[in-house]
C-alpha cells in the first residue's frame, strides 16, 4: 500500500508539472520515465520546447523537501552533471526538483543556485537559458499545515521560550519544563524547527542540547504567520471614567494583586513602558484570566463596557502560555516582550510602528 501510495503521488506531480508548463503560449512538453538514473536522482525526464528552442528537464521526485534536503540535492546534481553532462549536448539539460512541499528556506537555496523547482501548490521556477521561468503561489496544504501548527497551543509555548532565551543550550526535559509542556511536545517541536535549519544541535541520543540559531527568521515567520491569518482574540472593551492611563494601569495592577487575578499589561502600553516611542498612550490593554474574581476587578474600576470609546481592553487569556515570562516593572506586571509584540501585531492605529520599534530596541534581533 505504501509503494502504491508513493506512485500515486509521483504520477500526480508529474501530471501537474505537465499541465502548469502547456499553460505557457508555444510550449511542448512530454515526459518519460528514467529508470535507469534513479540511483542518481534523476527520475523523469521532461523534454520541453519553448518556441522552437529544446530543454530536458532531469527531474528528481520528492514528498517534502527542506534546506538540508535542497543540499543535499544540489551536491548529488554537481557529481551527476560532472559525470553524465555530455550526453545532454543535443537538448540543454535543466535540474528541476519536483516535490508535494518544499520550504522556503529549500526553494531560496535551489534559486540561488539555479536549480529549477515545482511544488504541488504551482509554484514553478525554471532558470533555462532563453526560458526564465519563475512563478510563485501559496505554500501546498500540507506545508501550510506544518508551519503554522508551530505557532499554535502547546508548540507556541515552546518557540516562545526558545526566542527569549535564544542564546542558551536546552536538552528536551529542560525545555519541557520552561515551556510547560510535555517532553514529546518539545522534541517534536524541535524536530520540526530543525527541518527549517533554524536551530543548532550538539551531542546525541539523551545528551543532545539544541540552541536557537536564527531567531530573527523564527519571529519573522510567526509574523508572517499572524498577519496571514490573524487570530481572533477574545476583547473586551471599557470605559473607565476619569482615568489617565497611568493611573488606571496602577489601580487594574492593584485590584488584581488583591482579588488573585493573573494578568498582563500588553500592546501599546506595555510597549510605552519597554520602549519608549509616543508622546502618550490613550488605551490601556492587559490580558487577563477570566472569572468571577476578574469580573469584581472590572466592576470596581467602575468599568462600563462600550463599542466605541474604550479607554480599557481586557483580552481573556484562559492559557497559562500567554502569561509566560511576564515581567515586573514599577509594580506592574507586563506580558513579554514576544507576546507584547505579537499582540501589537494585531491592534490597529500606530501598533506596527511600536511592534518594530519594541523589536528593535529590546528584543534585538
Amino acid at each position: 500500500m505504501a509503494i502504491h501510495n508513493a506512485h500515486m503521488y509521483e504520477t500526480d506531480l508529474i501530471d501537474k508539472l505537465l499541465e502548469v508548463l502547456r499553460e505557457f503560449p508555444d510550449v511542448d512538453a512530454h515526459s518519460s520515465i528514467s529508470g535507469l538514473k534513479r540511483d542518481q536522482g534523476i527520475d523523469v525526464e521532461i523534454e520541453v520546447d519553448f518556441a522552437g528552442k529544446s530543454y530536458v528537464l532531469l527531474v528528481e521526485l520528492k514528498k517534502s523537501v527542506y534546506p538540508r534536503d535542497a543540499q543535499r540535492i544540489l551536491w548529488q546534481w554537481r557529481h551527476f552533471l560532472a559525470v553524465e553532462g555530455a550526453k545532454y549536448r543535443k537538448n540543454e539539460p535543466v535540474p528541476l526538483l519536483a516535490a508535494e512541499s518544499i520550504s522556503p528556506g529549500a526553494k531560496q537555496l535551489l534559486k540561488d543556485e539555479k536549480f529549477g523547482y515545482f511544488d504541488s501548490g504551482g509554484s514553478l521556477f525554471i532558470p533555462a537559458p532563453g526560458a526564465y521561468i519563475y512563478v510563485e503561489k501559496p505554500p501546498p496544504r500540507p506545508l501550510k499545515r506544518l508551519v503554522g501548527g508551530l505557532f499554535k497551543g502547546k508548540r507556541a509555548q515552546v518557540l516562545h521560550t526558545l526566542l527569549l532565551r535564544h542564546n542558551e543550550w536546552f536538552g528536551v526535559k529542560e525545555l519541557a519544563e520552561l515551556a510547560m509542556v510535555s517532553p514529546a511536545t518539545a522534541s517534536e517541536t524541535l524536530t520540526a524547527l530543525e527541518r527549517f535549519e533554524w536551530i543548532s544541535a550538539k551531542g546525541k541520543g539523551p545528551s543532545k542540547e539544541r540552541c536557537l540559531a536564527k531567531p530573527d527568521a523564527l519571529l519573522n515567520e510567526w509574523q508572517k504567520q499572524m498577519t496571514a491569518v490573524p487570530r481572533s482574540l477574545v476583547c473586551r472593551r471599557y470605559y473607565v471614567p476619569a482615568s489617565k492611563p497611568d493611573e488606571l494601569t496602577q489601580r487594574l495592577a492593584r485590584l488584581c494583586e488583591m482579588h488573585h487575578v493573573e494578568y498582563a499589561l500588553t500592546q501599546e502600553i506595555a510597549a510605552q513602558m519597554y520602549a519608549p516611542l509616543l508622546t502618550s498612550v490613550s488605551r490601556v490593554a492587559c490580558r487577563m484570566a477570566p472569572g468571577r474574581a476578574a469580573e469584581n476587578v472590572i466592576g470596581e474600576l467602575g468599568a462600563r463596557a462600550v463599542s466605541e470609546g474604550a479607554n480599557l481592553t481586557v483580552i481573556e487569556t484562559e492559557s497559562q502560555g500567554e502569561f509566560m515570562f511576564k515581567e515586573n516593572m514599577d509594580s506592574m506586571w507586563l506580558a513579554s516582550t514576544v507576546q507584547v509584540y505579537l499582540d501589537l501585531l494585531q491592534s490597529g492605529g500606530r501598533a506596527k510602528d511600536m511592534a518594530e520599534h519594541l523589536r528593535h530596541e529590546r528584543i534585538g534581533f
